[in-house]
């Protein structure tokens, strides 16, 4: 599926970049790893590659007076010490209000078994069928033997051998651990996903008795770990007295033995803080996938501003944070508090846009609130009932893909009867082929998960319509939510709200996308007017043409706006 995927997308892309691609099935994930450029690996020295993407994007930035990236090469620039992008004195950080997330997912540290064991594998593994084993150390011995004198290849032969065997006990030492983890999981029923199923580990989820266990195996898979380390170290001291003996590529041996070290000895300490060493900064969880039952293992930093300042604020004479939604509640305060920014100066610059007559924000008052009985088959009817009337040209958000695929299988149906059809994100297509297929249809409905809240320009006709299935609240649930959550003294008011906010106006911003635009934003979330919180949501929209009303009054309303000027 992800060589199908790749095939169809290879040849439209520019870039070459992993976000491009709609992956949420953890096996594409991990086949990805093995395509994928690689730090540790993929260096300008050795790499032969010359004309991957990532060599191309390096050999035009070394050229170049303006450099383009996104924020995550932005953060490995960082986390590398800046071996990435050439050296800059100047930065513009457009749509801000994504940094404190992908600094978060940048500095995120996960494993999982097959990856663990993977990159143990790389060192060393029997050969099927043989009593050989093959692999990076035994490519070492193998060049090495051809260019050493005989009274040193018994040494070689010697090292070699022990370290196979350690390299082999860890690999199983590592599956006890994770068969071990899936005990732990199965312990507790709650924070379930349609991907994934994440445990935070706190001292809580640690005084369940499964966790013991976990901690036994962890011991002797890190004894394992550590001893395979000390062999690659003993390995490569041997390898560096050798250096008068003209061995292939000698260096090149040197350098990649140093970085599989590396990354065990990276590997090791995160597994260990994350099982017994656990600290007050850091948000550490399990996570089993629903569709494969894998067990990964993470790391992420709770807070991220102190980065931004050692590594951005304090390294470059100038930063300019742009985005179209940094305030909440006509104020930077949230962005500045999430960030340490709170030297900085602000400035909020109105839109040239008028919304007040172009934008209707419709509120249906009779349907029922979300998670309520109800909710999801009026949603679904009066969808198809809009789409009909406004023939299309309707783009519809939802927070979570289970709603998505359920309301696709609903609405597709009654849709294609009236000659529209349904495209959904997680139909196996590229995002950009989904707008493309979306943007040149006669009548047509686009149904988007949290990445087409931002980042869709659809100008004109094309898009008339945008739906706001739920308020766009994050799940609480989630480990970094939850985690981040604790330090606030009222943290859905000073921490949900915010974030839901920023990313409601994301949302609504994909409607009007130049002067001449016109159309409707409808939310069928009811706690905009119900709930206390919701006017907040309201407040931080420009000035719209606001119309709370009955669900059945939708279509023609919807219709007299776009195609007649008016309600």
């Amino acid at each position: 599926r992800l060589l199908a995927k790749l095939l169809t997308w290879l040849p439209s892309t520019t870039t070459g970049d992993r976000e491009e691609l709609f992956m949420p099935d953890y096996g594409e994930q991990a086949l990805w790893s093995q395509v994928a450029s690689d730090g540790n690996i993929c260096t300008s020295r050795y790499c032969t590659a010359e004309n991957c993407f990532y060599a191309r994007a390096r050999r035009a930035a070394e050229s170049a007076h303006v450099i383009i990236v996104n924020h995550a090469l932005l953060m490995a620039d960082i986390g590398v010490e800046s071996n990435i992008i050439p050296e800059y004195k100047y930065l513009i950080i457009d749509e801000a209000h994504h940094l404190e997330d992908n600094i978060t997912n940048q500095l995120t540290f996960s494993t999982d078994q097959k990856s663990l064991e993977q990159l143990l594998r790389e060192l060393s593994q029997p050969l099927r069928g043989s009593d050989r084993h093959v692999g990076f150390i035994h490519e070492i011995a193998r060049r090495a033997l051809a260019a050493i004198p005989n009274h040193l290849k018994g040494d070689v032969n010697d090292l070699i051998y022990k370290s196979q065997h350690i390299i082999d006990k860890s690999i199983g030492s590592t599956r006890q651990l994770f068969t071990a983890l899936a005990n732990f999981v199965n312990e507790i029923p709650s924070g379930r996903s349609p991907y994934n199923y994440k445990i935070r580990l706190t001292d809580d989820t640690r005084s369940q008795p499964a966790w013991s266990d976990v901690e036994v195996t962890w011991d002797n898979t890190n004894a394992g770990l550590s001893d395979v380390s000390r062999s690659l170290g003993i390995l490569y001291t041997m390898l560096t007295e050798m250096e008068a003996f003209d061995i292939p590529n000698w260096e090149e041996l040197l350098a990649n033995l140093a970085s599989y070290r590396s990354r065990i000895d990276e590997i090791r300490a995160n597994i260990n803080q994350i099982l017994t060493n656990p600290s007050r900064d850091r948000i550490l969880w399990v996570e089993q996938s629903i569709q494969n039952r894998v067990i990964s293992l993470h790391n992420a930093p709770l807070h991220v501003g102190h980065l931004v300042q050692e590594h951005l604020l304090k390294a470059k004479e100038a930063i300019i944070f742009t985005s179209a939604t940094m305030r909440t509640n006509n104020s930077f305060e949230y962005f500045q508090e999430r960030l340490d920014l709170w030297e900085a100066e602000g400035a909020a610059v109105g839109s040239p846009f008028d919304y007040e007559n172009n934008t209707l924000v419709y509120i249906p008052i009779d349907v029922p609130e979300p998670n309520t009985p109800g909710h999801q088959k009026v949603f679904e009817e009066g969808l198809v009932e809009l789409t009909k009337r406004i023939k299309g040209r309707t783009l519809v958000l939802f927070t979570a893909y289970s709603q998505l695929r359920n309301s696709a299988r609903n609405i597709k149906g009654p849709l294609a009867e009236a000659g529209v059809v349904v495209y959904q994100q997680g139909d196996g297509s590229s995002r950009r082929q989904i707008l493309e297929n979306f943007v040149t249809a006669d009548q047509a409905v686009l149904l988007g998960t949290r990445s087409f809240w931002e980042g869709v320009d659809i100008p004109g006709p094309a898009l008339s319509c945008v739906v706001i299935a739920r308020i766009p609240f994050a799940v609480p649930s989630d480990p970094v939510v939850a985690a981040r959550s604790e330090t606030f003294d009222e943290p859905f008011y000073q921490f949900s709200i915010p974030q839901a906010i920023l990313m409601f106006r994301q949302g609504f911003g994909r409607l009007i996308r130049q002067k001449d635009d016109r159309g409707v934003v409808v939310i069928f979330d009811k706690r905009v007017v119900s709930k206390s919180y919701g006017q907040a949501f309201l407040d931080s929209l420009p000035s719209v043409t606001e119309q709370r009303d009955a669900l059945a009054n939708l279509p023609s309303m919807a219709e007299n706006w776009i195609y007649h000027g008016g309600l």
